[in-house]
């Protein structure tokens, strides 16, 4: 242990045993969406105290496909819901650690004045690049041989840096540092260029094997080109980033000096939020971006040149299949068809989605026939794959759509769940359920029937914040491993268990309908994308 954090550890003991026996060691976690900001209070037994959420538009289009923000919106937000959580507090000194986790794979290229050069380009962003360096030949024949030329050349088109290289080379030349949406507040919070490791995450030069930047003829650095000098300090989780400035205290409310610890990703938090420390018991997170993760203590990838993420356990991997729109679309759902809903539910003073949710029981297991595919947002390993949606009649109504959007969903994950087993040689027994859709009591027990497993949600669905919060108080020393943090922190209180009905026609309906869809349908789609382009 460095002697600033056995110093900070000293003082900070100190504080709690003088303030009395009843104070407990609280941290403080600020997870960051792509719709919305919140800034959480939890305490080392895993109860959620306070919670301040500030929500916004999740980009702006300067052209069709495009999706950007404004970073300085997100330090705004993050200011708001602080300043609300540290309002009227009553035991500041109980704060041992903040932690920033946050959505993935978008990215702010900095100036030499650490000022944004340009918006943040985001997960959701579809523009792609004409032209890029083109692989040397032995690395070319080396993909071309394990037949993923047609992946990798998605990368490198969708790859952002080549992208600004090719259209604002005046951006990137003057670009001092390209960091994600994590460093960034990081840096805000504390005036230090350095992040989590496990908050790298994304369409970056990451040897995910080594959890360090990659090396001189690693295969990444020639499909994400960018300066070793552009990329910053990435250290493992539980390490102390830096410390609350005067500035960031005055404009947050949280008290100078307090340490900025690293944790990692959303999905990565969530997991370990979760409980989810072993292989055969999945996470999946129903949120903007939808995905089914485990736990893994080797390198091993599910999907080939889809690594698995370094988990913010040091040593372990989070194996993920993604949908990459996922519970997004309830987003597009609600504002092209469900307005009746948004309006009912204000006059109620409650969400349009527990209106929705409620309809949910009126629809049968399988929609009355209808079936989605939700690639809505394009697949990195399917660039031509678009979202559909087959089998209308006469008696389908949007209630239909909004059952079938989650129900389409759901077919996904089945996808990854079943790539998952196969992979790793395993047979997922649960899967741990959190995000926004796992607020509903109908789409967990969808869950459970499309899967056949025991599902299970814990006592927040706020579980991002909460693993990041595990990860400070592990980082700190409150506990000795992440299996005391889990055992501490994390409490199961929900179980949904499947029904053998439902569950036999979910199973008809995958293995004779849903798993052919995307091969009868890529045909079109490819005509379809050569007419757009």
């Amino acid at each position: 242990m460095d002697i600033m954090k056995r110093s900070y550890l000293i003082l900070i003991n100190f504080k709690i045993k003088i303030g009395g026996m009843s104070l407990i060691p609280k941290a403080l976690t600020i997870d960051c969406g792509t719709q919305s900001i919140r800034a959480l209070l939890f305490d080392v037994n895993g109860n959620l105290l306070k919670k301040s959420k500030k929500t916004f538009k999740p980009y702006f289009s300067p052209k069709p496909g495009w999706a950007e923000q404004n970073p300085e919106l997100y330090y705004e937000k993050l200011c708001q819901a602080c300043k609300e959580i540290m309002h009227d507090l009553d035991c500041e000194n109980e704060i041992v650690g903040v932690s920033i986790t946050t959505f993935r794979d978008s990215f702010i290229n900095l100036g030499k004045d650490l000022k944004p050069l340009r918006p943040a380009i985001i997960w959701l962003d579809q523009r792609e690049s004409k032209k890029y360096k083109p692989l040397p030949f032995d690395k070319a024949i080396q993909v071309k041989i394990v037949g993923m030329s047609r992946a990798v050349e998605s990368f490198m088109k969708s790859y952002k840096v080549n992208w600004i290289k090719e259209n604002q080379k005046e951006i990137w030349d003057k670009t001092f540092k390209y960091v994600m949406i994590s460093t960034y507040l990081n840096f805000k919070l504390t005036n230090e260029l350095r992040d989590g490791a496990a908050s790298q995450v994304g369409q970056i030069p990451l040897d995910f094997k080594k959890v360090c930047w990659a090396k001189k003829r690693n295969l990444k650095k020639y499909i994400f080109p960018i300066e070793e000098d552009k990329l910053v300090e990435i250290v493992p989780a539980g390490e102390i980033l830096g410390y609350i400035t005067e500035k960031a205290s005055c404009e947050t409310g949280i008290p100078t000096g307090i340490p900025v610890i690293a944790s990692g990703s959303d999905k990565g938090c969530e997991t370990y939020g979760n409980g989810c420390l072993k292989p055969n018991v999945a996470s999946i997170s129903l949120g903007s971006s939808t995905t089914i993760q485990t736990t893994i203590d080797k390198y091993k990838e599910v999907v080939r040149f889809i690594p698995p993420y370094p988990s913010v356990i040091n040593g372990m991997y989070n194996p993920e299949f993604q949908v990459r729109r996922g519970y997004w679309m309830i987003s597009w759902f609600k504002s092209e068809f469900a307005q009746k809903e948004v309006l009912e539910a204000k006059k109620k003073g409650i969400s349009p989605e527990m209106l929705l949710n409620q309809e949910l029981k009126s629809i049968p297991p399988g929609s009355n026939g209808l079936l989605l595919q939700p690639y809505w947002g394009a697949e990195l390993k399917r660039p031509e794959a678009r979202g559909a949606m087959i089998g209308f009649s006469s008696v389908h109504t949007r209630h239909h759509i909004y059952r079938a959007i989650i129900e389409g969903i759901g077919y996904a994950l089945l996808d990854g769940m079943y790539m998952i087993e196969k992979k790793l040689g395993v047979e997922i027994e649960e899967l741990a359920i959190s995000g926004g859709g796992a607020q509903s009591d109908e789409i967990c027990q969808i869950s459970a029937d499309m899967t056949n497993k025991i599902v299970y949600r814990v006592q927040t669905h706020e579980t991002s914040g909460l693993g990041a919060a595990m990860v400070v108080f592990e980082g700190l020393d409150y506990f000795n491993s992440p299996y005391e943090a889990v055992d501490a922190m994390v409490h199961k209180t929900d179980y949904f268990y499947p029904n053998s009905k439902n569950v036999e026609i979910y199973k008809t309906l995958y293995n004779d309908l849903y798993k052919n869809m995307y091969t009868r349908l890529r045909p079109l789609y490819n005509e379809i994308k050569n007419m757009a382009e």
